[in-house]
């Protein structure tokens, strides 16, 4: 007994050196990636565990029960021959990893071949063999991986109901005994191990493809991280050096170089010396690769090198592309093409795909920061000194009974104008030249109401130093007196504060005038707002740069009551206005 389970222990050599070779076929991989195996790729597995049932037939040993000896190989049975073999490990395997359909048409295939090389166990080995195939299937779990234990286990439970069936159906039952307690145990112990040592060699491809693409994986991302900020700025001959370099030192590849459709970029690593950036392209593989958009291979005849001793002797040539244009490509140089291996394009696939992206974001996020700067301008230039011809009204009617007050409301407007006319060049301004373009127009309106209007300041210093967006504070001023004082005569007040404290700047406008419902209040700072009052407009420009500049915590926040007055405040985050 001892010397037929060192004998099948033997054989399993030759099971597991078979299922090693299998399991290098891409469809085996494929299969067992998969989380539930259908159509073409159940059949393609019932046929590849039937054929290891069968190829476990084969390497077994023939047992002669009546005069007790074994023969080296299997061949045709005669009545007196039964087989100790490995055929169930295809019918297990094929159960626990496909389920009890692969299990059951593995067992079927290898079954039916045991029946057709004969013997008195004929039909209880063919049938014992669906019968494993069938009771792994019940332990398949979908999207669990299973244990080696779990296979042994599995294994061993397999072989002994074949050992259970060969004694129920096999006869004459005399025959079926003395096999059983021949090569019972030594099959039972076999089988048990062949199925975990399978299994184990499963496990060690799947470890082994996962840790290559974990290493892929890793350097993907470290080398994305740390070219994320140079290609922010487009594919320009600074960001390709440093993007190069960074690919160099991370891939250790002979040399790597960026080009766009009509230059090198950039060229580190080895043939540095001659392959120069911000030289034209002088190879066609390159423009071949820039005009197909597709990754090609090329040996040192196709890189047509000038230098007889360059060291470049293989190269590998990405395209980079936006929006689905190529732009430029990224190249890989290697020693010989011996070293460009699958994982090696595979890897160089996958950062061509994620520089692309990241020009393309790049490109998105400059198209934006154009946008919003358009629209910033855009709402800038809406907001004009439409209180000019009462102005000058004022000034005409000032000239002949008050000329100092008119040359001074003059140098007033100077001052107002200038700044609305310097702001459209600008996207943010100090607070302190905000208040002063504020001051101005106030000191015009002062002179228009006539003793009317009187402005309270409330101002700590420290603060003026905050960035804020040119023409905030005079909207919303203006809309005090236009709206606010509209019907009043007398006792006009306006107070305007600035204070800061640690986190936030915080600019509060209050005024006595008429106030407003709070159903008006909420529809305040919307877009298209029309009623006899005005359209709002100005409100919302403010609002909108604001938030736009800033973030919501940012917003105008309004608080009235009619009869009342009107409280317009916003405040803005130290760290995000800070000069």
């Amino acid at each position: 007994m001892f010397e037929l389970l060192i004998t099948m222990m033997e054989r399993l050599g030759i099971i597991v050196t078979i299922a090693f070779i299998l399991t290098r076929f891409k469809f085996f991989r494929d299969m067992i990636y998969q989380e539930e195996l259908k159509g073409k790729q159940q059949i393609l597995a019932i046929i590849f565990f039937g054929f290891f049932g069968i190829i476990g037939t084969y390497t077994g040993l023939s047992l002669d029960t009546e005069s007790q000896q074994f023969n080296r190989w299997t061949a045709d049975l005669s009545s007196d021959e039964a087989i100790a073999n490995s055929r169930v490990i295809g019918a297990v395997l094929g159960g626990l990893l496909g389920g009890y359909r692969v299990g059951i048409g593995a067992g079927l295939i290898a079954g039916l071949h045991r029946f057709t090389l004969g013997g008195f166990t004929a039909v209880a080995c063919g049938l014992a063999t669906i019968i494993a195939g069938f009771i792994s299937g019940m332990f398949y779990r979908k999207n669990k991986h299973v244990k080696l234990e779990s296979a042994f286990l599995i294994g061993v439970l397999a072989e002994s109901i074949q050992m259970l069936v060969i004694l129920l159906i096999a006869r004459p039952f005399e025959k079926a005994l003395t096999l059983v307690e021949i090569i019972g145990v030594p099959m039972i112990v076999a089988n048990g191990l062949g199925s975990a040592l399978f299994l184990l060699i499963i496990k060690s491809m799947i470890n082994e493809e996962e840790k290559a693409g974990a290493v892929q994986a890793q350097k993907t991302l470290r080398i994305a991280d740390q070219t994320l900020a140079y290609l922010r700025g487009g594919l320009t001959h600074a960001s390709a050096n440093a993007v190069c370099h960074i690919i160099h030192k991370e891939l250790q590849t002979t040399a790597v170089a960026m080009t766009n459709l009509t230059e090198i970029l950039a060229h580190v690593g080895q043939g540095s010396d001659h392959h120069r950036p911000e030289s034209s392209i002088q190879t066609q593989i390159t423009l071949d690769a820039i005009k197909q958009g597709k990754i090609v291979i090329g040996n040192q005849h196709s890189i047509q090198c000038r230098v007889g001793a360059c060291p470049l002797g293989a190269v590998v040539i990405a395209p980079l592309k936006q929006r689905g244009k190529t732009i430029g490509t990224l190249k890989f140089y290697y020693r010989t093409e011996k070293e460009i291996t699958n994982v090696v394009i595979e890897l160089i696939t996958g950062l061509s795909s994620m520089m692309s992206n990241q020009l393309e974001l790049a490109d998105v996020d400059k198209t934006y920061q154009l946008a919003k700067e358009a629209e910033i301008k855009a709402l800038q230039a809406q907001i004009s000194p439409h209180f000019l011809f009462n102005t000058l009204n004022t000034i005409v009617s000032l000239v002949r009974i008050d000329p100092a007050k008119a040359r001074k409301v003059l140098i007033s407007l100077s001052h107002y104008l200038r700044q609305n006319l310097n702001v459209t060049t600008q996207s943010m301004t100090l607070l302190e030249q905000e208040l002063n373009h504020v001051k101005a127009y106030l000191s015009i309106e002062e002179t228009r109401f006539a003793n009317r209007l009187e402005v309270v300041y409330d101002i700590e210093q420290n603060a003026l130093k905050q960035n804020i967006p040119p023409l905030t504070l005079q909207p919303l001023v203006e809309n005090s007196i236009k709206h606010g004082f509209k019907n009043k005569e007398t006792n006009c007040i306006i107070k305007i504060s600035i204070k800061k404290n640690d986190h936030v700047t915080s600019i509060v406008i209050e005024d006595n005038g008429e106030g407003m419902s709070q159903e008006r209040v909420e529809q305040i700072g919307q877009p298209n707002l029309q009623s006899e009052k005005g359209s709002g407009l100005a409100l919302y420009n403010v609002n909108r740069r604001l938030t736009m500049m800033f973030s919501s915590q940012s917003a105008l926040k309004i608080k009235s009551k009619p009869g009342e007055g009107t409280e317009i405040s916003f405040s803005i985050s130290n760290y995000e206005g800070a000069m």
